[in-house]
């Protein structure tokens, strides 16, 4: 790839899990109107579920998540009962509505909480939410964490989906990211679990590391490989010191170029598409048996705040410090800091920050960016027919772009546009021309490649 194509394109950009993006949420969405919008949502409403545990028993430096690290049990058992009672607000406002489809447990690191607590997390959903049939429970899980004790207990709690992060297993670069995981201990997770009868397994890995290069990702993905993964998610390393200080730990001196992050990302993909992996949008790979690859195949493919999912659900409720939520109206997200959302949740019993109602507009672009991050195309007749003449501002957009984009990233069709094979690297920053909020305010993002 020339040079000056990585480095006109590589200039930070949102990862787009959402639109609008988190840095224009305001505190003008509050607890009534999350209320307000809960009490709307159709009977029949599929709802996806995410709780945040906030909580990790060491600071990996590369983390972006909002956690603290702890090192006695105590604040986490402090917390879970404002998560509770949270679950339980929600549940008494949606009044039997509703039927949930999925949990996610996500952090931090949720496979900190003891087995007792899981399973009274688990069965709190279950009590307070008509289950689907198919309802799916995914957990985050740092091997670390992991005893006989704990494996019993995600499996008597229904867990059905895991994902380990692995990030990368060169001793130099796990020194220089302060996370310290050995082959042997994610292989015991993947294998523990499954014999447990949890039915799928991602792994993570990152590139953009420190001291990173072409041949250790290489060996990494190699050895994820050999751990036969369901899924496999190769995420760039988002470096904002910035916005999370702890990075500043990390030495910047040490981290490849945007160039290098390519090659990194380039190579590593290939080996995984080798090895009968099938391409999922533009960082994740599912074995051809999996739902995902199956969603991407049939058109659908989605993309929410935990990234690719065939979750469809129309409502993404989430519970604890800093979730996020979505539903059709708008977005919602909890404090941030453990201690105020305790408080809140006391008191009101939900603890809304802010948030973002959405426009007309909003939903069409919310629309036109995720069918790019996910098919990588955009069909004006589809866009004509869920948004009428609205379409119209977009469409000429889009085709304004592809007809005169020297660089053919986005290319014109006979059904819309395309992202080219030399675009898909860069699709990110293709999604940015049709964000109508970027150019405002001060927002900084990690770089798009």
């Amino acid at each position: 790839m020339p040079d000056d194509l990585v480095a006109r394109y590589s200039r930070p950009v949102p990862r787009y899990t959402s639109y609008p993006t988190a840095p224009h949420f305001h505190a003008g969405v509050t607890n009534d109107i999350y209320r307000d919008w809960l009490a709307a949502l159709p009977g029949e409403t599929g709802l996806s579920l995410y709780v945040h545990v906030p909580f990790c028993d060491r600071l990996c430096w590369f983390c972006g998540c909002h956690t603290k690290q702890v090192l006695r049990y105590d604040p986490i058992a402090a917390y879970l009962p404002a998560v509770h009672k949270e679950i339980g607000t929600v549940s008494g406002l949606l009044d039997g509505r509703g039927r949930a489809v999925a949990l996610h447990l996500g952090g931090g690191s949720p496979s900190m909480l003891a087995p007792d607590d899981l399973l009274a997390l688990a069965a709190r959903v279950r009590a307070m939410f008509a289950i689907d049939g198919g309802f799916e429970l995914s957990i985050e899980i740092d091997p670390n964490d992991m005893t006989p004790d704990r494996y019993d207990g995600f499996a008597a709690a229904g867990v059905t989906r895991i994902s380990v992060g692995l990030q990368d297993f060169d001793p130099r670069v796990q020194a220089a990211i302060n996370r310290l995981q050995t082959f042997e201990q994610t292989r015991n997770v993947v294998d523990g679990m499954r014999a447990r009868g949890v039915r799928s397994a991602n792994l993570d890995v990152l590139y953009g590391l420190p001291h990173q290069t072409v041949a250790t990702v290489e060996r990494t993905v190699e050895q994820a490989l050999d751990m036969r993964p369901d899924r496999i998610a190769l995420f760039g390393y988002a470096h904002v010191p910035w916005m999370k200080t702890h990075q500043r730990l990390i030495e910047e001196a040490a981290l490849p170029s945007p160039q290098e992050r390519l090659e990194q990302s380039v190579a590593a993909a290939e080996r995984i598409v080798a090895a009968g992996y099938v391409p999922i949008g533009i960082d994740h790979f599912a074995l051809p048996a999996d739902g995902l690859a199956q969603a991407a195949a049939s058109g659908g493919l989605h993309r929410n705040f935990q990234g690719y999912t065939t979750d469809a659900a129309p409502a993404l409720l989430g519970f604890g410090a800093s979730s996020i939520g979505g539903l059709p109206q708008g977005h919602v997200q909890n404090v941030t800091a453990t201690g105020d959302y305790m408080r809140r949740i006391a008191a009101d019993g939900l603890a809304v920050a802010r948030g973002i109602a959405f426009s007309g507009d909003d939903r069409l672009r919310a629309f036109t960016i995720e069918r790019l991050m996910c098919d990588f195309a955009v069909s004006f007749d589809e866009l004509r027919a869920r948004f009428g003449a609205m379409a119209e501002s977009v469409v000429a957009e889009l085709r304004d772009y592809a007809d005169n984009d020297g660089d053919e990233l986005l290319v014109p069709t006979l059904a819309g546009v395309s992202v080219s094979v030399r675009g898909r690297p860069f699709v990110r920053a293709i999604a940015a021309r049709f964000d109508a909020y970027l150019e405002r305010g001060a927002a900084r993002h990690s770089v798009a490649v």
